[in-house]
């Protein structure tokens, strides 16, 4: 059982990296079985891509009693992020909570903390990718004031990658 203390949000260091990588795959690992075997090992190569490093902004990770339970990571734009111009602003990419740690509020504070990163960066809005297996992302998303951004959904196979932003200038989330 967690304690109540409070959620630490910080910047990744190396030495996270093994945490972050168990996190991601804990967190992913729910849509195993929900994608094709095909798909599910193109995920998990992202994921594991992804965790090793890249041309992130920034890379942030949640701490619930001094345990790493969550991580994004932020990209300049979406040349960075997936290899394709067009998004010129901030975007985060595998936004992930290991399940115990769930309901606890961390996905918003990595959230909140990438768009605060991003407003200082003197971003206008943030974006995101996600699909409708995620169901209970894109409610959180939408809770947290991500509006859809037609203009930048992607086709990937079968699946509908949709894409969101945060107008940072009126975001509720970062009045707090």
């Amino acid at each position: 059982m967690m304690s109540d203390n409070r959620i630490v949000i910080r910047e990744e260091t190396p030495s996270d990296r093994e945490a972050v990588k168990a996190v991601l795959f804990d967190a992913y690992g729910q849509y195993e079985n929900t994608l094709s075997r095909e798909r599910w090992e193109q995920y998990k190569e992202n994921i594991e891509a992804s965790a090793a490093g890249g041309p992130t902004k920034a890379r942030l990770v949640a701490e619930l009693d001094g345990e790493i339970v969550g991580s994004v990571f932020v990209f300049e734009s979406s040349d960075t992020a997936y290899g394709y111009s067009g998004i010129d602003t901030p975007i985060i990419r595998l936004l992930a909570v290991s399940q115990k740690a769930r309901g606890f509020g961390v996905a918003t504070e990595l959230i909140r903390a990438s768009a605060k990163l991003s407003r200082g960066w003197g971003a206008q809005t943030l974006h995101l990718h996600t699909s409708d297996l995620m169901e209970s992302a894109v409610r959180l998303y939408e809770r947290l004031g991500f509006e859809r951004a037609y203009d930048y959904d992607i086709q990937n196979g079968e699946i509908l990658v949709k894409s969101y932003r945060l107008q940072l200038k009126e975001a509720a989330l970062l009045q707090a």
